[in-house]
C-alpha cells in the first residue's frame, strides 16, 4: 500500500521537492531520482555509447546532484540542471576512454596455456528479424551512436532531450551558431546513415526472395 505521504510527494513539482531535499528530506530526493533516472540514463547512454559507463555516469550524476543541492537556485528546471551534470559526467568518461591504450584485435591473448587469438562475437542481425520485431528504433539508436561525439552530444541534447539551442550551447560552452551548425550536420549525417541502412536492408530482402 502506498502511504499518503508518498502520494503527496508524487504530486509536488520539482522546485518543491528540491526545496524539501535541501532541508534533508531524502524521500523528496528519491522522488526526483525516480522521476528522472530513466531520462538521464537515456542521455548518458547516448553520449557514452556504453551501458556500464552510462550507468556509472547516471549514479555519479545523482550523487553529485544530492551533494550540490544548495547550488540549485531554480533559475532553470531541475531536469535541465541534472542534464548539465549528466553531460559533464558522460563526457568525462569519454575522455578517459580516449586516454586508455588501444588493443589491436589482431593481437593474441596471453593465457596460462599459451597464446590464443582474440574472438569477437558476431553482433550482426538479420534485417528481417529486426523489422519483424518492430525494432526500427534500434536503427536510429545505432545511427545516433555512430555520430562523431561533437555532433552526437548536440543532437541528443536538442532533438532527444528537447533542450533549447541556448541551453545546449550553455552546457557545452558553444555559441548558438555552433550549436545550430553541429545540429544540422548531425541531422544530415543521420538522414544519410538511415537512408543507406534502409536501402541496404531492402536490397537484402529482395535478394532473399
Amino acid at each position: 500500500m502506498i502511504s499518503s505521504q508518498s502520494q503527496s510527494l508524487g504530486t509536488l513539482d520539482d522546485p518543491a521537492l528540491a526545496s524539501l531535499a535541501k532541508q534533508g528530506d531524502q524521500r523528496a530526493f528519491t522522488e526526483l531520482v525516480n522521476r528522472y533516472a530513466p531520462k538521464i540514463f537515456r542521455l548518458t547512454r547516448h553520449i557514452t555509447r556504453n551501458d556500464q559507463d552510462a550507468e556509472d555516469a547516471l549514479q555519479e550524476t545523482f550523487l553529485k546532484a544530492y551533494s550540490r543541492l544548495d547550488q540549485f537556485q531554480g533559475n532553470s528546471s531541475f531536469y535541465t540542471w541534472l542534464v548539465r551534470i549528466g553531460v559533464n559526467e558522460s563526457l568525462m568518461r569519454i575522455r578517459r576512454q580516449k586516454r586508455r591504450p588501444m588493443v589491436s584485435l589482431d593481437e593474441e591473448l596471453e593465457t596460462a596455456s599459451g597464446s590464443v587469438p582474440r574472438e569477437l562475437a558476431d553482433t550482426g542481425e538479420n534485417p528481417e528479424e529486426v523489422y519483424g520485431r518492430g525494432e526500427v528504433r534500434d536503427l536510429l539508436a545505432a545511427a545516433i551512436d555512430s555520430l562523431p561525439e561533437t555532433y552526437r552530444t548536440v543532437f541528443v541534447l536538442r532533438d532527444v532531450e528537447g533542450l533549447s539551442t541556448e541551453e545546449t550551447g550553455d552546457m557545452l560552452g558553444l555559441s548558438i551558431s555552433a550549436v545550430k551548425s553541429r545540429l544540422l550536420r548531425a541531422r544530415l549525417q543521420l538522414r544519410e546513415k538511415l537512408r543507406k541502412r534502409l536501402n541496404s536492408d531492402g536490397q537484402q530482402k529482395e535478394d532473399h526472395v
